[in-house]
């Protein structure tokens, strides 16, 4: 597993464009915790994740590359648009949706976990244009990792490289469930 910078992110823009949407695994900073990704639209991606995870069918949320992916790809009611003001922010919004992403993201149900963390991250994700799967760097049910000592070396024998900016002290972000009449917020 390789440890990259920022910088080295930013410098490496175009070689990690490729990598990220080929399918390779790897984990990323958000403005909560280190998340664990992959290219969300790579089915085959996606299920790898869920073998690193051991996460077989929970679904995953997905970090979109922009607010009008999100307009594009999902039912945006006047309650969906008022949270979308949020972002950025440390949310996860619930919506309906109709596309964009792999089947196995979200398998069967028809909702879709987005963020649009408040973290240069994001901006790197716009540029990619395609949204990716974010989920805590861990194994199902273990701590997430918050810095280079607690990442699980199963974790990290299974991923391509790290972008790392120190130990994270955030907590998951906050899941809003917008799927009914009216927000359902649910702390973690």
């Amino acid at each position: 597993m390789k440890i990259l910078t920022k910088e080295d992110l930013d410098y490496n823009k175009e070689v990690l464009f490729e990598v990220i949407t080929n399918g390779t695994p790897f984990i990323h900073p958000t403005d909560t915790i280190y998340g664990l990704g992959c290219s969300a639209q790579d089915p085959g991606a996606v299920s790898h994740l869920r073998e690193i995870k051991g996460r077989q069918q929970n679904p995953f949320s997905i970090i979109a590359p922009s607010k009008s992916w999100i307009k594009n790809h999902c039912h945006v009611t006047p309650e969906v648009e008022k949270w979308l003001e949020k972002l950025p922010g440390p949310y996860t919004l619930i919506l309906r949706c109709n596309g964009g992403v792999a089947p196995n993201v979200a398998p069967g149900i028809g909702t879709l976990g987005i963020r649009i963390p408040d973290h240069w991250f994001s901006s790197f994700v716009e540029e990619l244009g395609i949204p990716i799967v974010t989920t805590s760097a861990n194994k199902a049910g273990e701590d997430f990792m918050t810095s280079l000592d607690n990442l699980d070396e199963h974790v990290s024998n299974h991923v391509e490289f790290i972008v790392f900016e120190g130990e994270k002290h955030g907590r998951p972000s906050t899941l809003v469930d917008l799927t009914g009449k009216s927000a359902k917020v649910i702390e973690r």
